[in-house]
């Protein structure tokens, strides 16, 4: 490997993507805040938001709890109004845990900022510069969700 390849990685790898995954925590913190959740409770409404309802099961492994901190978790966001319990249809016995539109519009708010920063950011960007991007951020998050497992 050539050394401006190797500085390149070594700078990715020890400082740019930790330094920015610092950053995404710290705005996951100061939103959960600002919705009254916790930062694990985020995750959970972003989840549901991109996927639709849960089971309780299934939101517990998302966000590496255990089911019993799970329910605290959903009861949390109940409270706050960002989710509801609703009946599976597939199943009358379970219950889905279901983001309410309130929710959902409180958390897109809540990055409104960040949606807007980043869309301006990227406007520099070519195309294929783009593809790249979104090439590594799939890449790093497999890679993300496969050490989290391992270390599990």
């Amino acid at each position: 490997m050539d050394s401006v390849r190797e500085e390149l990685i070594t700078r990715l790898t020890r400082s740019a993507v930790p330094s920015w995954a610092i950053r995404v925590v710290q705005l996951n913190s100061v939103v959960a805040t600002r919705l009254g959740v916790t930062d694990t409770d985020v995750q959970c409404l972003h989840f549901l938001g991109q996927q639709g309802p849960a089971t309780p099961g299934t939101l517990a492994k998302r966000v590496n709890l255990t089911t019993g901190a799970a329910s605290r978790m959903i009861d949390r966001l109940v409270a706050a109004g960002c989710v509801r319990r609703v009946p599976d249809p597939a199943d009358r016995r379970r219950v889905l845990i279901e983001p309410t539109r309130d929710g959902l519009d409180r958390v897109t708010d809540a990055y409104a900022g960040l949606v807007a920063r980043t869309m301006e950011d990227l406007e520099e960007f070519t195309d294929g510069e783009l593809d790249v991007v979104l090439r590594f951020l799939d890449l790093a998050e497999r890679s993300t969700a496969a050490e989290a497992h391992r270390l599990r």
